[in-house]
């Protein structure tokens, strides 16, 4: 029966204070549902590793499967329950206050009425991902005292394999966690943000038209964080394109008209910046450094250094240490 978070007893309650980080990882078999009228005062972040759960906010539901992060922002009227026709629901939790950066991540994953889905996260994440969620509950559990306590890989069975309750490992057996201390709590969000992290830098954004703050389309700005994150990778207008699902001509078009520069130029910037810091902080010789910053010729890269930072680049080194 459908299960409503008032009516649920104190140990139970699955929406805890706002100021507190709780992470846990539920097995549901179909009847499991919490619903919670007035919504939660803390974000609720699911991420499904079997089965199916059916996740509604306001108006706006989804359906979650394997590999599948679902956020639900405080504040709105909300319900979740084993999906329709499925056989269990798996997925680990947490309750939490998002940091205020998370929203920006999360924001070309957004349904309507603060539910995000990021999906599909590619298949070779998900490993990370389990062992993150592991490391999360087992940071939320430590005291404060000696050595965080080390997350157990075998703490639970393969996935899609349900427990009862009063089975060993089961509820009730320390499948929840709440960090209590300081400590405890910063390490469990930070293994909650390269969760976030890791998911929406590999997943395909849900709404890839929408744009953000400044007016420029999430997939350009996605495109431009490509660059900065690697710029000696061998870029083109085409594989840029690619990675964002536009063509070509599309992308450069576009690229340019929200950015100022073409996605080459940028790119030039972008190696020539790293290439600047490189000879800021190693001791790389300077072929190696355009090696390193994706400039096929030492020529040209002594060239264009000079155009940009007006010296050459050995001579730009030594400046800085005299």
């Amino acid at each position: 029966m459908p299960v409503r978070a008032d009516e649920l007893s104190e140990a139970a309650a699955p929406a805890p204070p706002p100021g507190l980080v709780t992470v846990g990882r539920f097995d549901e078999r179909p009847g499991y549902s919490v619903s919670r009228p007035r919504g939660a005062d803390s974000w609720l972040f699911t991420w499904t590793t079997g089965g199916a759960g059916r996740l509604t906010q306001g108006t706006t539901g989804t359906l979650a499967g394997a590999g599948d992060l679902v956020v639900l922002g405080p504040g709105t009227p909300h319900r979740y329950a084993v999906a329709p026709d499925a056989r269990q629901w798996t997925f680990w939790w947490a309750h939490c206050q998002a940091r205020p950066t998370w929203t920006d991540r999360l924001r070309p994953h957004l349904l309507g009425d603060r539910l995000y889905a990021v999906t599909p996260v590619p298949a070779g994440v998900r490993d990370r991902l389990e062992r993150t969620f592991r490391r999360m509950l087992a940071d939320a559990r430590w005291t404060g005292e000696g050595a965080p306590p080390a997350s157990q890989p075998d703490e639970f069975r393969e996935h899609g394999e349900f427990r009862e309750p009063g089975e060993p490992g089961g509820s009730g057996d320390g499948r929840v966690a709440v960090a209590h201390g300081a400590a405890a709590r910063e390490l469990a969000l930070c293994s909650l943000e390269s969760i976030v992290l890791l998911t929406t830098a590999t997943a395909t954004a849900t709404a890839p038209e929408e744009a953000d703050r400044s007016g420029t389309d999430a997939r350009i700005r996605r495109a431009e964080a490509r660059i900065a994150a690697d710029p000696g990778a061998p870029h083109t207008v085409e594989t840029l394109a690619a990675g964002v699902s536009l063509s070509p001509s599309r992308f450069a078009h576009l690229f340019t008209q929200q950015l100022g520069q073409s996605p080459m130029r940028a790119l030039l910037a972008a190696r020539l910046l790293h290439a600047a810091r490189l000879l800021e902080a190693t001791d790389l010789p300077v072929e190696r450094v355009a090696a390193a910053a994706g400039f096929a010729s030492p020529f040209h890269f002594n060239r264009v250094f000079r155009q940009r930072y007006g010296a050459p680049p050995g001579a730009y080194r030594t400046g800085l240490r005299h």
